[in-house]
């Protein structure tokens, strides 16, 4: 009897085969409380286009976003969310993968996109639209990174600021070659190529 993946043509097991190969196992972001759904489902496409696997939902304030079929069809299928209500717990589980904290904000001791070393595990806090990261997760997370901007707006639509970082940790990580190498051991990539196919 045949399995789920000796059904798919050789192009749909390529395709598969070739994006799970630049999967970013250490790169992932954390959305605290982001209220809109279609900045939800925006991130989550610049997450599938520069590689991002999983992506920390943790929402205290704010209810979890539904994601509309038709605006995050795509990406939500090929990017796996973990939902999370406790701050503490979430950095403990991160931490326990060997995920290093940033926040973004605006902060003195803030640093600019371009001083981060997105080469090594790193997990990016977005905060909400509108009053920014929580301060129970501030308090937990000191180091904080900024995008530097020169017109009369201080800030970037949070979906806007989620590609730039990932634009950003794209470029170093390309330059030391990561997206030529799988991050993910074979085990792990051939139990992850028959979850795709089931999508």
């Amino acid at each position: 009897m045949k399995n789920i993946w000796d059904t798919l043509t050789p192009q749909r097991q390529q395709k598969i085969k070739k994006v799970l190969s630049t999967r970013q196992k250490t790169l992932s972001l954390v959305l605290n409380n982001i209220h809109d759904p279609h900045n939800v489902s925006a991130i989550l496409r610049s997450c599938d286009a520069f590689g991002v696997p999983d992506v920390h939902l943790l929402y205290t304030q704010e209810a979890f976003p539904v994601l509309g079929k038709k605006s995050s069809a795509s990406a939500k299928k090929w990017v796996k969310t973990v939902r999370h209500t406790n701050p503490s717990s979430m950095i403990t589980f991160l931490s326990k993968q060997g995920f290093k904290l940033i926040r973004t904000g605006f902060s003195k001791q803030a640093k600019k996109i371009i001083d981060i070393d997105f080469t090594q595990p790193v997990a990016v806090i977005l905060g909400n639209e509108h009053r920014g990261v929580e301060e129970d997760l501030c308090a937990l997370v000191s180091e904080e990174l900024y995008i530097p901007m020169y017109g009369m707006v201080q800030s970037f639509n949070v979906s806007v600021a989620a590609a730039i970082i990932l634009y950003e940790a794209w470029r170093q990580r390309y330059l030391q070659g990561m997206y030529d190498m799988p991050s993910y051991s074979e085990e792990e990539l051939k139990k992850m190529e028959l979850e795709w196919a089931n999508k």
